[in-house]
Order: structure tokens, then C-alpha cells, then sequence
């Protein structure tokens, strides 16, 4: 999406330092060992699962306002709120949404990643309730994207010829970044090959058109908003709009734009923590210089498991528990934070 203006830049800015969210993830190892990593990162940390209704209206009216009119909200795929044509505003007021039949005139929700396209297909839970992927959107223009996949063009939103979807110019960063959330976020579910009809020259799990406009449409600081407000609500962040320099490192592709200055010197500063033994047939070890406040235990899905508070005991005690991959995320005492996979095998 295209710059707004920089009324947030003084409080969310671009980052020069990688953010304490990331705490723990290696950026220098290999690009399918990052990839596991954030995606545990973005599971363990999405923490509450919004109610499709209310809670997802509520949380687009907070994330989605255009900052030059609070009263209304952005769009997505819309260009021109002069146009005669109601799909193609680009603003709308935010008490303007629609809950009933008739909505002409009025915005509803877009899952930009569509419900049928996952395998298996989503309702309105999980992937289907989450915010990250989900933007207001007219109605009309709601039943003219359907379901269709993403396809390469130019200018405004328009269907092509072979009935596929381009979200325009000043959205198709947004799409682009909102896939690759999903891809990792969702895995085999919600694949970015899944809503693209596209080549995969660069990675063969991502279509080479959503990282070319992951670098020819930098991140807005609309996107930057809405990441912080979605983090309130659910817990997790987009990766991709904190620095769309990560799915070039993943997928390769044209190469995005870096907004940590510490990705690009690699300067790491080195604090191990081990956890053993891993497998483990119930209680895991954790060796670390630092101090730790507490571990918290997640399944694949983001499930919480357990919570130890282990300021003197740094052991995690999974007797009982089923057979299987765990997401251990240390939260140490000068608040930041480390995610390690732990396998219970008995």
C-alpha cells in the first residue's frame, strides 16, 4: 500500500534495531531453520483467538482507520471514494458495516486469503478468525474478488481475462505480506501457492509474484499500525511488515526492503540457552546465563499446554502429557523472549 501520511512514524517508525519480539531467533541460520523458527515464533505468541463476531469487527475498526479521518476505515483493493461505482472507495465509515443481507453501500470482511482455498477449507475459526489476514473491504467489491486467486497486473483492482483477481497497485504489498503471514502461520493449510496463479522460479512453496510485490510495494505505515493493534488482540505479529527483508532471506526472490540495520552487519550478540535433554521422555532441562521469569508450553496449533513460573527452577515436567512436538517459549527477566522446539518421547 501506497505512504500515508506520517502522523504514527514519531511512535512506530521503521525499526533500526530488530524488535524484542524476535528475541531469540538466529537470523543467520539457514533459510528452512529461520522459516521453522518464525513460524513457531508467530504460533506461541498468538496467544487469544479473536471471535469472528464481535471481536474481529471490533479489532478492523481499530486497525484499519485512516489515520487522516479517523471516522472511516481503509478499503482493501478500493482506490477512489469519488468514484460513482461504490466498489471502488477507498475509505468508508467505520459504523458502516454490514450485518445483515442488504449491504449495498456498506463494508464487510474480506478473508484475503479465501476460506475455500485452504485444504482443508475454513469457517471462522482459526484461520478463519484471524485479524492479520482479514481487512474490511466494499461488499460489492467482497462478491466481485470471491474466492478468485491472485494474479499478476497493473493500475487498479480488475479481474483478468482468465478470471483471476489483481488487487492493485496500492494493495498488492499488503496481499503479498498478509500471504506469506498465512504460509507460515497456518503451514500445509494455508500455502501462499494455494491463491496464486503464478511461477515459483525463486522457492518452490512461494509464488514468485507475491515476492516481487513484497519489493516493488514497500510496507505503509498502515500496515505498521495495524500489526501493533493486531498484536494487542491476538498476541502475534506479522514478520513481514516488521521487515519485508525476511522473505527474501527465506524464499529469495527480488530482494525487499531491510529495515533492520542489524540484519544487514549480522552483528549477533551471543546468548545461548540450551534445553536438554531433547527428546526428553518428560522433564527437559534449561541452561542459560540469563534469568528466567517463566516457560511457558504450547502445542503445534498455539495451544497453551503449560505454564511454569520458574525463577528458581528451570526444569519443565511434561510427565503425562501426549507424545509429540511442544513450542517452549522462555520468557526471561528483562522481558524479552526465546522459543525452542522440545520433543516429548516416551
Amino acid at each position: 500500500m501506497k505512504k500515508l501520511s506520517l502522523l504514527f512514524l514519531p511512535f512506530f517508525g521503521l525499526f533500526a534495531q530488530i524488535p524484542s519480539y524476535y528475541d531469540g531467533i538466529d537470523f543467520t541460520q539457514s533459510p528452512a531453520e529461520l522459516e521453522v523458527d518464525l513460524r513457531n515464533l508467530v504460533i506461541a505468541t498468538h496467544t487469544y483467538e479473536l471471535i469472528y463476531t464481535p471481536e474481529v469487527w471490533d479489532a478492523l475498526k481499530l486497525s484499519d482507520l485512516n489515520p487522516d479521518n479517523p471516522e472511516n476505515v481503509f478499503l482493501i483493493y478500493g482506490q477512489d471514494d469519488s468514484s460513482e461505482d461504490s466498489r471502488y472507495h477507498r475509505t468508508r465509515d467505520k459504523d458502516e458495516s454490514c450485518h445483515t443481507n442488504s449491504c449495498a453501500g456498506k463494508w464487510v470482511r474480506e478473508h484475503v486469503f479465501p476460506k475455500s482455498l485452504a485444504v482443508p477449507s475454513f469457517d471462522v475459526e482459526g484461520p478463519g478468525a484471524d485479524a492479520h489476514a482479514i481487512r474490511p473491504i466494499d461488499s460489492q467489491m467482497n462478491q466481485t474478488r470471491s474466492n478468485r486467486k491472485f494474479v499478476e497486473g497493473s493500475g487498479f483492482s480488475s479481474i483478468n481475462s482468465q478470471g483471476y483477481f489483481y488487487p492493485g497497485d496500492e494493495w498488492k504489498g499488503d496481499v503479498a505480506r498478509m500471504m506469506m503471514y498465512m504460509h507460515i502461520r497456518y503451514a500445509s493449510r494455508c500455502k501462499a501457492s494455494f491463491v496464486a496463479t503464478s511461477s515459483t522460479i525463486h522457492h518452490p512453496e512461494m509464488p514468485d509474484i507475491f515476492l516481487k510485490w513484497n519489493a516493488e510495494d514497500p510496507v505503509s505505515e498502515h500496515e505498521l499500525v495495524r500489526n501493533e493493534v493486531l498484536q494487542n488482540r491476538q498476541g502475534n505479529r506479522n514478520p513481514f511488515i516488521d521487515n519485508p527483508y525476511l522473505a527474501t532471506k527465506l524464499w529469495g526472490g527480488e530482494e525487499a526492503e531491510n529495515t533492520w540495520e542489524e540484519l544487514s552487519n549480522q552483528e549477533f550478540t551471543e546468548k545461548r540457552t540450551d534445553v536438554y535433554p531433547n527428546p526428553s521422555n518428560g522433564k527437559f532441562q534449561i541452561s542459560t546465563s540469563r534469568k528466567i521469569e517463566k516457560l511457558v508450553v504450547y502445542d503445534l496449533s498455539g495451544g497453551l499446554i503449560e505454564e511454569f513460573q520458574s525463577k528458581e527452577n528451570s526444569q519443565v515436567d511434561l510427565e503425562g502429557k501426549p507424545d509429540g512436538t511442544y513450542i517452549l517459549v522462555i520468557n526471561y527477566q528483562d522481558r524479552t523472549r526465546e522459543t525452542k522446539k522440545i520433543i516429548l518421547q516416551k
